[in-house]
């Protein structure tokens, strides 16, 4: 992207990231781009090999890229062993988002008289700040966004548009809460009668760490006793289901569509890819990885990589899989009476 605000020299980048460069220092750099689409106003990098074609052509500015790659770069280049690492930090010197928040409540925002807001707080249109709140230092509420009564949010802390933080919630530093997500909404708890279901008020919090990060429309449910809590730096994508008295541990990352059964516990470095659904009251160890698709019902106690399911095939050929499938038990006890009576033999 390129925008004029946000115009710095190759020499800032450098300084930036903590590395060399070749080329002029002061060449003004406005965004970053792809090799492909690059100007010569951008910075562009190569983290992945598959790229390498377009390296030679490049018009960018700048290229961040291992340097292993740069001899092959035509164009001044800045050297970094992880350069998506480069990008990822890049990225922020030149997000709008830095500059388009006005401390301030806009006259729209409804602000409950016994909320504690502290220094350079945002309170942008038709929010919503409950009784007892507190939003500290530099925190953003973005358009429609609620925060609930007695909840807490720590500095620097960014709500987007239409984000409902229930009441006595518990948000860390540096969160980002994306647009229509739900933190704190009732647990799916219920009793049942015999006839009907009764409703289990559900007691506990969510308790967020901090550097943690929300997709839009993903809900966390608040526990019914205790609370749901979430590690520090923990990424979760879109569209995700965290239930009730769920833990999730430090720097692990959820993607889009997950599910995540009550009273579950992720241990740290966990990571569980899309579509992935997690049976309630089961224990992830530290270190686990589950590839997109799989239902796990059991505990993991061993890290490691996890898969279950089966790809996708011709529909004629898992058909014929499928009820094989169903002859899996028959199959494996006769194979257990051979053996027996070839061992008798």
């Amino acid at each position: 992207m390129t925008h004029a605000a946000y115009t710095i020299t190759l020499t800032d980048i450098a300084r930036h990231l903590g590395v060399a460069f070749s080329g002029n220092g002061d060449s003004p750099i406005r965004g970053l781009a792809t090799l492909k689409d690059a100007k010569p106003d951008q910075v562009a990098f190569l983290a992945n090999r598959a790229y390498l074609k377009d390296l030679a052509k490049t018009q960018a500015g700048a290229v961040l890229l291992h340097p292993e790659h740069g001899k092959s770069c035509p164009v001044p280049r800045l050297e970094m062993d992880n350069p998506y690492l480069g990008y990822a930090k890049l990225s922020q010197l030149f997000d709008p988002m830095a500059v388009l928040d006005t401390p301030g409540i806009h006259p729209s925002a409804v602000v409950a008289e016994d909320a504690t807001l502290g220094a350079d707080v945002s309170i942008q249109p038709n929010a919503v700040i409950a009784s007892g709140a507190v939003l500290e230092d530099r925190v953003v509420v973005g358009p429609g966004s609620i925060v609930g009564a007695d909840s807490h949010l720590g500095e620097a802390t960014r709500l987007h548009a239409n984000v409902t933080v229930c009441h006595g919630i518990v948000v860390g530093k540096r969160v980002i809460l994306h647009s229509g997500c739900v933190i704190g909404g009732d647990g799916f708890g219920f009793a049942h009668d015999g006839a009907g279901w009764l409703k289990i008020a559900q007691l506990g919090g969510v308790i967020l760490g901090d550097d943690v990060e929300i997709g839009s429309c993903s809900s966390i449910d608040r526990g019914a006793l205790g609370d749901t809590l979430i590690g520090h730096d923990v990424k979760i994508d879109s569209q995700v289901q965290i239930a009730h008295n769920v833990q999730i541990g430090d720097h692990s990352a959820l993607a889009g569509c997950v599910g995540v059964a009550g009273s579950t516990k992720v241990g740290k470095h966990c990571m569980l890819g899309g579509g992935v659904g997690l049976s309630g009251h089961l224990t992830l160890c530290d270190g686990v990885q589950v590839t997109g698709m799989s239902l796990v019902t059991n505990s993991i106690h061993e890290p490691g990589v996890y898969s279950s399911g089966t790809g996708a095939m011709n529909n004629l050929q898992w058909r014929k899989n499928a009820v094989r499938f169903k002859q899996l038990d028959e199959i494996a006890k006769r194979l257990s009476r051979l053996e027996k009576q070839q061992l008798s033999e």
